[in-house]
């Protein structure tokens, strides 16, 4: 499943989503990460940011499509980190 990822949360615990998010995922803006993901993974991904966020102050907000090619990405002004320079 193709899947985007946003999350918000306390300073203190953002660089470790960050890096946890990195793991599974492309980065493609601050706290926004988009990619290609297996339902095994992304329960492991989530089981994992359960450790790191606190539900009553933060949120991890997901996004799912079977495939990438059902959406329709649009992005205006600077892209931070464009997918098509990944090999």
């Amino acid at each position: 499943m193709y899947v985007i990822l946003v999350y918000d949360m306390k300073q203190q615990r953002v660089g470790r989503m960050l890096k946890l998010c990195r793991r599974y995922l492309h980065w493609i803006q601050n706290s926004v990460f988009e990619g290609e993901i297996s339902e095994v993974k992304l329960a492991e991904l989530l089981a994992k940011a359960r450790t790191i966020l606190k539900e009553d102050e933060d949120s991890v907000i997901l996004f799912k499509s079977r495939t990438q090619q059902w959406l329709e990405k649009q992005v205006v002004g600077r892209e931070r980190s464009p997918l098509d320079t990944i090999l």
